[in-house]
């Protein structure tokens, strides 16, 4: 098992910037493809990015897509999402999460794959 803790989240203003942290205890890091996903307030929860287990591949959702950038660090144990130009649509609370399956494609862009959460960190971006 691995155990997710995000943290970064905060009030900011439209057009600054953010980054997430999040950081994994338990099982060897490297093992699991991750994922940032988002839900705001009666929305379903969304993709936002995922990064395969060695870096080497990541994917964005269209929203996000040249606004955001997901990292890892398997040295320690940590996946970052930095976000610039933030808009009011980007608030929400982002969950990392944690995908064991050795599977195509390497990073899963729904929810199901994905094993293990965090327990979120806020973010709201005013106008």
């Amino acid at each position: 098992q691995v155990q997710l803790v995000e943290s970064g989240g905060g009030l900011v203003q439209a057009g600054d910037s953010l980054r997430l942290s999040c950081a994994a205890s338990g099982s060897p890091f490297s093992r699991y493809a991750m994922g940032w996903f988002r839900q705001a307030p009666g929305m379903e929860r969304e993709f936002v990015a995922g990064i395969s287990r060695s870096g080497g591949t990541t994917s964005y959702s269209d929203s996000v897509k040249g606004r955001f950038t997901i990292s890892r660090d398997n040295a320690k144990n940590a996946v970052y999402l930095q976000m610039k130009t933030l808009k009011p649509e980007d608030t929400a609370v982002y969950y990392c999460a944690a995908d064991s399956t050795v599977s195509f494609p390497l990073v899963k862009v729904t929810a199901a794959p994905y094993d293990y959460w965090g327990q979120g960190t806020q973010v709201t971006v005013s106008s």
